[in-house]
């Protein structure tokens, strides 16, 4: 393997992008940019056309005649197999995948079973060993061999199963093979994201690994000027890390090109056509020199993402991780709450009560809603009981995103309300617990959404809060839950028969329904006096007792929230310092989990 060969800076971690004491490198932000589509979505509470949104079918961006082009050659096979791999027999191979729950379709090279086996360079084994990784993920085992021989791969794995750092390390060793651009060249490497959220964590890892062989990097979305990511593309990076509006906005402009992309990578693909951005990456595609070589990740495989691996492909191998059915992550305990829409707030107080009471310091906590304003509202009401709270959806701007998932990130606020958009592709450590407040609109988003907890062989916990205005998805959730071997809520089965959803029965696996300290927990409302944006304290000590407030729910279609008069004495204590603490929300008329929430994985 030849040493890098390219001068320059580390992509480091400016702009918001995360990471690189005192690298230079480039940033970016992301999302939506006032005048142009960045993300759209049919889906209510996901991400939002931008205000005058006009044009973006990028008409005047034509299709390339790659027929009349002469085309450079390049190298894309940079596999050397260690005689370990190679020398496994059928069996051994055979066993290992199986172990992982590792389908391949394609004749794919054995996988690799430990980093010792790979054929990075130094420049990238050092980065490995500093970040103290011990062995190779599944999707990593099997797709580095793959990829680094060249093929076109279709990747389909849960989130935090490693899908990115078995894209970027390729990606690095491939542009270390090519001529170092010239001025004018548009970058070797191109990942598309569909989320600026999701773009930058991707950079993140690009900036660890990239920046000892001085492979240049850059995040691009809207959201933000166009001014610094114009002069970052101008400048020269090997890799680009972009949502499709704003790359299309920098293609049509002439401010970069493709002609000297030859790896190309399609991140959460599934993702972006739900989003409404096939047209964008048909379009990108045919910016790109056809024989490129082309990675597509998916959490699923539906029938849209199929068709486009087909149409731009080729042939390609395909690797799976876990069942190709939809499946949630058996890590993680499910619990269903049929309830009314108006009941909401009020179980929502009872569950953070049972939470913090059972855990102190309970860890992270992701609160999941449909709408932008029911977002602002919720936090409101959790940020008066003086709990470190944070919100993110499509309308609030880059510097507040960042602000605010800093915050969760750091601990500051340990409880973030979001709509969808927070849905995909957040990569935050120590998130315990995921709350639907209102249930999705499908099962891939349920399955998305609940996917921020239980990563990297941690255990997590969902609740979700199910109304009969979600009976289409009765069935489907049944089936979640039967598949993770998770016990059914007889009250969400009667909604599947009801609304003609499927019979909903256990097969038996239904196990005794849990109970929750059987009746005190009381998340009462009340105005405290900490309630200063979310941030939370440390520290400090602050202590609330014997105050009267509302007691707030969500009123009936759940747009808003109604102040009913609830008196009640709540007992409120917080005790921060040194990353521990301590909440009781106390005292009152409490609620009764038993035969409420019905659990949960067999362990």
């Amino acid at each position: 393997m030849s040493p890098p060969r390219h001068s320059g800076f580390g992509g480091g971690g400016g702009g918001g992008g995360g990471g690189g004491g005192g690298r230079s490198g480039f940033g970016g932000y992301g999302g939506v940019r006032s005048g142009r589509i960045e993300n759209r979505s049919r889906r209510s509470g996901g991400m939002n056309r931008a205000s005058g949104a006009a044009n973006d079918d990028f008409g005047s961006l034509h299709m390339i005649n790659w027929s009349e082009m002469r085309l450079q050659p390049f190298q894309k096979n940079f596999y050397q197999e260690h005689p370990k791999t190679r020398n496994r027999s059928p069996e051994e191979v055979a066993g290992y995948r199986s172990q992982h729950q590792i389908t391949v379709r394609g004749m794919a090279p054995n996988p690799i079973q430990c980093f010792d086996e790979t054929c990075f360079p130094d420049y990238c084994m050092n980065e490995i060993r500093r970040q103290r990784y011990t062995e190779p993920t599944p999707i990593q085992a099997q797709s580095w061999p793959i990829v680094m021989s060249g093929n076109n791969l279709v990747g389909i794995a849960k989130t935090g199963s490693g899908k990115t750092l078995a894209f970027i390390l390729p990606a690095i060793v491939h542009i270390n093979g090519q001529p170092p651009l010239k001025r004018g060249d548009g970058p070797i490497a191109l990942v598309v994201a569909p989320t600026r959220e999701l773009a930058q964590q991707i950079q993140t890892v690009a900036n660890d690994f990239g920046s000892s062989s001085f492979v240049r990097n850059t995040c691009i979305f809207g959201g933000t000027p166009r001014s610094k990511q114009a002069n970052d593309l101008q400048n020269g990076v090997e890799i680009v890390i972009a949502t499709p509006g704003r790359l299309l906005d920098f293609l049509q402009s002439g401010t970069t090109n493709l002609r000297r992309c030859t790896y190309l990578v399609l991140d959460e693909a599934d993702r972006m056509l739900d989003m409404g951005f096939e047209p964008q990456i048909r379009k990108i595609l045919g910016q790109i020199r056809p024989d490129r070589q082309i990675l597509m990740w998916s959490a699923t495989w539906p029938k849209e993402v199929r068709q486009l691996a087909e149409d731009f492909l080729g042939n390609y191998i395909q690797i799976n991780i876990g069942s190709l059915e939809l499946s949630a992550n058996h890590n993680i305990r499910q619990y269903v709450e049929v309830c009314a829409e108006h009941e909401k707030g009020a179980k929502l107080k009872d569950l953070l009560s049972h939470i913090y009471d059972q855990s102190g310091m309970p860890g992270k906590i992701i609160i999941f809603v449909a709408t932008k304003k029911k977002v602002d509202e919720l936090a409101r009401f959790i940020n008066a009981f003086g709990v470190g709270v944070g919100s993110i959806h499509g309308d609030k701007s880059q510097m507040d995103r960042d602000n605010v998932l800093n915050d969760f990130r750091s601990g500051r606020a340990n409880i973030l309300v979001a709509t969808d958009v927070a849905a995909r592709g957040l990569d935050v450590d120590g998130i315990k617990y995921v709350i639907n407040f209102d249930f999705p609109q499908s099962s891939e988003d349920y399955i998305h959404r609940i996917g921020r907890t239980g990563r990297k062989h941690s255990t997590g916990t969902s609740y979700a809060f199910f109304t009969r205005k979600n009976a289409k998805c009765a069935r489907a959730l049944i089936e979640i839950l039967r598949e993770a071997n998770q016990n059914i809520n007889p009250e969400l089965e009667h909604i599947a028969r009801d609304s003609g959803g499927g019979s909903g029965r256990s097969r038996g696996n239904r196990g005794p329904t849990r109970n929750y300290n059987g009746g005190n927990n009381s998340f009462s409302g009340f105005n405290a006096t900490n309630a200063n944006g979310g941030s939370g304290s440390t520290g400090r000590s602050n202590n609330f007792s014997s105050f009267r407030g509302s007691y707030n729910a969500f009123s009936e279609g759940g747009n808003h929230f109604s102040s009913t008069s609830h008196a009640t004495n709540a007992n409120f204590n917080v005790s921060q310092g040194q990353g521990q603490g301590q909440r009781n929300f106390g005292a009152g008329s409490g609620f009764s989990y038993g035969n409420r929430f019905s659990n949960s994985a067999r362990h």
